[in-house]
């Protein structure tokens, strides 16, 4: 597909980008903005972003006419039980451990490592 000025403009922004960061010197900057400003087709622009991380120009982005979208596999805890128990799993904890707390008058106080420990390990966050 033709690329257009614009898209030419967002390949050399995201160059500059690349240079800010320092992923770029600016002898290769120059090099490769040279090719961005003659690239005639998507397809130019390609190699010139291969050995970079993102960000990537959105041409790059966008997905082809011709080509086929493989959908995303599902991550293997992609069910609805699952993402209940991951969000519901603090408070849970929390009043599990509230309820050992009072049911043993205090003497098992480390019961509030509970719900650290699964915060920590699910990374459960407020949303």
């Amino acid at each position: 597909m033709r690329l257009s000025d614009e898209e030419r403009q967002d390949a050399l922004d995201v160059l500059s980008e690349h240079v800010r960061t320092g992923r770029l010197d600016v002898d290769e900057y120059g090099t490769r903005s040279a090719k961005v400003t003659a690239a005639k087709r998507v397809s130019d622009l390609e190699p010139l972003f291969d050995d970079l991380p993102s960000p990537r120009p959105s041409a790059l982005l966008a997905p082809r006419a011709g080509a086929t979208a493989v959908p995303d596999p599902s991550p293997a805890g992609d069910s609805a039980l699952m993402r209940f128990a991951l969000r519901f799993a603090v408070p849970i904890a929390v009043v599990v451990a509230i309820a050992v707390f009072v049911l043993s008058r205090g003497r098992l106080i480390l019961v509030f490592a509970l719900p650290l420990a699964i915060l920590l390990i699910t990374g459960w966050r407020r949303r």
